[in-house]
């Protein structure tokens, strides 16, 4: 009777193994060839951050740090007078504020994102669906509106973008058609980049403007090696576009693709948050990674710091590298890896603005 038990044990085991080991293939069978999975970084350190003292308090939610030359910008994505500031670097000696808060031309309504771009700043406003060129003034201490790109009323509300060449952008589309478009310098579409690499075929088909809501990504671009980067801001998906060779690799980590629930075609989230920024450099892409469920920060009910405690850093075809564990949460980062620094901004500060070495 023992031996049948255990030999009945043994069995329903094996079954279950069996079981698990279908429906895992079945999961991974239902992404494409291009798609893979990591749970692991070869390499894990610790980074500590020094903080930059600042003689003047400015922000209220300082979301993207860019630093080009001696200038650096911190973007307030809550401003309340005005969404960007111009510094010194690296002294951070301030020098003047742009994207005045406000509704008439040349004010903004909102600043989602900014890009450095042969020595001008272009900001996109989605709220009035603008891309926004400025020049530095004769003194270099100011940002002036040089240009301004409407973009075609058929074009959902963009929430990032990244300038690809002289006459083209690439935001995201959150029609779901298609993952980005490139639109040129009169705000047309010009063409349609990928897909949604998901796969939840019913959203695919049933719910495709919610879809491309969850899987909002941030995102940016290296002309030199002609990758595109989009990293979720639910769930933890990395995806990588190498725009000169048209190659497409989606790399998925443990907490899978975002999770959301359908309301009123809205896509609600239910997981976790995912990343906050992406930078593409010259070698490798580096990622801020938060990785809070909702569950969690429902039941903190504010108390949790917001931001990411990690940095992730993948090549550029997306394998994992390192992970670096931080000791503040920050939000947005800029990586200079010429000196082997990284300056970061924390919304949880006063004094919001980090940097760590990881030389």
């Amino acid at each position: 009777m023992f031996l049948e038990d255990t030999a009945l044990k043994s069995n329903i085991s094996l079954l279950f193994l069996f079981f698990v080991f279908l429906a895992c293939s079945t999961k991974h069978k239902e992404y494409g060839g291009n798609v893979f999975f990591y749970s692991e970084f070869p390499q894990e350190k610790e980074l500590k951050g020094e903080v930059i003292e600042l003689d003047t308090a400015l922000f209220r939610y300082p979301f993207r740090i860019r630093i080009e030359g001696d200038k650096v910008i911190v973007m307030d994505l809550h401003g309340t007078d005005h969404y960007g500031h111009l510094f010194q670097y690296p002294s951070f000696q301030y020098l003047s504020s742009f994207g005045r808060r406000g509704d008439s031309p040349v004010e903004m309504l909102s600043m989602e994102n900014f890009r450095f771009y042969n020595h001008a700043v272009w900001t996109l406003d989605a709220n009035k669906s603008e891309l926004t060129r400025l020049d530095y003034s004769s003194s270099g201490d100011s940002l002036l509106r040089e240009e301004t790109v409407t973009l075609d009323e058929d074009i959902l509300r963009p929430l990032d973008f990244v300038v690809y060449d002289d006459t083209t952008f690439v935001i995201p589309d959150y029609s779901g058609e298609s993952r980005f478009l490139k639109v040129n310098c009169q705000g047309k579409l010009i063409e349609k980049i990928g897909a949604i690499s998901t796969a939840n075929e019913k959203a695919l088909h049933e719910a495709r403007p919610a879809l491309a809501q969850a899987w909002r990504s941030f995102l940016d671009y290296n002309p030199h090696n002609g990758v595109l980067a989009a990293v979720t801001q639910l769930g933890e998906v990395v995806e990588v576009y190498n725009l000169k060779d048209s190659t497409h690799v989606v790399r998925i980590g443990e907490h899978n693709e975002p999770e959301f629930k359908v309301s009123d075609g809205y896509g609600i989230p239910t997981g976790i948050m995912g990343f906050s920024d992406v930078q593409v450099t010259d070698s490798a892409i580096y990622a801020v990674f938060h990785g809070t469920s909702f569950k969690e920060i429902a039941r903190q009910s504010g108390r949790l710091p917001d931001g990411g405690k990690y940095i992730y850093v993948f090549s550029l075809k997306g394998e994992p590298l390192c992970k670096y564990v931080l000791d503040h949460y920050i939000y947005g980062i800029w990586v200079d890896e010429a000196t082997k620094t990284i300056m970061a901004t924390d919304v949880n500060s006063d004094q919001p603005i980090l940097k760590f070495s990881f030389g």
